[in-house]
């Protein structure tokens, strides 16, 4: 594309009915591509718990640190990233993220221990943090046209739901034939082909000297989000000081609101939460991910540990789940053309909670239709409202502040991923441990290992062998059940609310012209 200097400084498409011309279409390629690497990142250790701990050993607040800090540190980073690439260029910060994610990679991959791997996957989460709200942001910026950019929305939701869904199959296979440290090492070459791509082909938004960038106020987001997420976190796990580091968090982000009522430029456009859409939309991505990534990771126990699928095996069944999950995110646009953001959203809300229902009846014995049924259903119908959700944040504010809003809902896709492991892991921990009981034979040692969780129950009861050994396995197994059905409950009635509040959502925000 060629572009042309102005008077006053700012570069301008010369050429072409629409500013970036046909090159938009391959940004939002090597966007996707971008995106795919990190969602896969968030969901690749799913299958890979097993192995991960016959290797490592870790406890079972270990296992839950290394499958979720990543999320929990992205998170707090979004809003402080996605605001300086809208105040610096986001194309830079796509650039450093590239190579932060990559040493993360390989650090990570030949992790010798469990704290190690947990220090690894948090640079992981940093170098995420840079690259994802660029993926959003950089679409508000070179989709200007509002049907086209819903389109570009509903690719990038296919990808995202295509790399959640398929990280357990890259796991499960990478698992099988290599070691578990091979779901982190892959992404090295790919990270060495997106580098020199996206440093040609990416657009830099041009920085804003006008509009200065509040560091207190990004220290203040930072503390308050990892505060508020760690003490969900802790208090879940029965710790004394989860509640008072809720709190921490709850005051902080009070200062930091007042904060931005205050200053010129905020780092925040807080009057994008007086709109009844915007919360919605936010609302619906924070709790449908919550349900989605909990409960894949729980589900993926459940097809290796109690229905004794191998990782290929397991990754296999979960295939429909991604193959809806990408045909919702590919006709959410036109769905949403049709109906409008209520329907579109409170209809795959609704469509998602349905679909889990189901599964509370599951015991021990095995699924075939019902499984594949309820995988699409849940697949289809989480990635309709996410992108019935993206439209409406990613419409709401200008171009200029689309960092921001990106960042916004991606911390809310973050948060939800992190917070889905955290308590809808503690709440499968908290009824399993209790309901495994002792079993003859097994030294009280061996079962108090067994009840850290099911793969550490599978790897004792694979040590001691003979009856005892299949006996404490059956009723880990059970025990398990137990705790993801209650995990299960929680999802459906949360997912119902949130369904029920955006059919709320005014019928003139499905219609509003964008702000710009």
């Amino acid at each position: 594309m060629t572009t042309v200097e102005t008077a006053t400084g700012v570069r301008r498409a010369a050429v072409g009915t629409h500013p970036y011309g046909t090159g938009r279409w391959s940004v939002l390629v090597l966007l996707c591509l971008s995106l795919l690497l990190i969602t896969v990142d968030a969901t690749v250790l799913h299958i890979a718990v097993p192995a991960l701990t016959a290797a490592l050993e870790p406890s079972s607040v270990q296992l839950l640190w290394i499958i979720d800090v990543y999320s929990l540190v992205v998170a707090p980073l979004l809003l402080t990233f996605g605001t300086l690439g809208d105040r610096y260029g986001r194309r830079r910060l796509v650039l450093i993220g590239y190579l932060v994610f990559g040493v993360a990679s390989a650090a990570a991959a030949f992790a010798p221990s469990p704290s190690a791997l947990i220090a690894a996957r948090a640079l992981l989460g940093l170098g995420g943090a840079m690259i994802m709200p660029a993926t959003l942001s950089i679409i508000r910026q070179v989709f200007t046209d509002r049907r086209e950019r819903a389109i570009a929305l509903g690719v990038w939701s296919a990808v995202a739901a295509a790399g959640a869904a398929a990280g357990p199959l890259v796991g499960g296979l990478l698992v099988e034939h290599f070691w578990w440290g091979a779901v982190f090492l892959i992404n090295v070459p790919i990270l060495l082909v997106l580098l020199p791509a996206a440093a040609r082909i990416l657009p830099e938004s041009r920085e804003r000297a006008g509009h200065p960038w509040d560091a207190p106020s990004a220290l203040l987001s930072v503390l308050g989000i990892l505060a508020l997420a760690s003490g969900l976190k802790e208090a879940g796990s029965g710790h004394p000081g989860g509640i008072v580091m809720f709190l921490g968090g709850a005051g902080l982000l009070a200062w930091f609101a007042r904060r931005q009522r205050r200053l010129a430029f905020p780092l925040l456009d807080l009057g994008l939460f007086r709109r009844r859409a915007f919360c919605v939309g936010v609302a619906a991505v924070l709790l449908t991910v919550f349900a989605l990534v909990g409960l894949q990771l729980m589900l993926a126990q459940y097809l290796q540990l109690v229905l004794g699928d191998s990782p290929p095996g397991a990754a296999v069944r979960m295939l429909p789940l991604m193959a809806a999950s990408v045909a919702g995110g590919l006709a959410g646009a036109h769905l949403l053309r049709r109906f409008g953001l209520r329907a579109t959203m409170g209809g795959g809300l609704a469509l998602t909670a349905l679909s889990l229902a189901p599964t509370l009846a599951w015991g021990t014995e095995r699924h075939g239709l019902e499984l594949t049924l309820c995988f699409v259903g849940i697949g289809f119908g989480i990635q309709v409202a996410l992108l019935a959700a993206s439209d409406t944040i990613m419409s709401s504010t200008s171009e200029a502040r689309a960092g921001g809003a990106a960042a916004v809902e991606e911390t809310a896709y973050e948060l939800g991923a992190g917070l889905g492991v955290a308590v809808l892991g503690t709440i499968t921990t908290a009824v399993y441990a209790p309901a495994v009981p002792p079993v003859a034979g097994v030294s009280a040692e061996s079962m108090a290992q067994a009840r850290q969780s099911l793969a550490a129950a599978a790897h004792v009861a694979d040590e001691i062998g003979g009856v005892p050994g299949a006996a404490l396995l059956q009723e880990a197994r059970l025990a398990f059940v137990a705790g993801l059905h209650s995990s299960i409950v929680v999802s459906v009635l949360l997912l119902g609310a949130i369904a029920a509040v955006a059919f709320l959502v005014p019928r003139r925000s499905t219609d509003r012209n964008d702000p710009d």
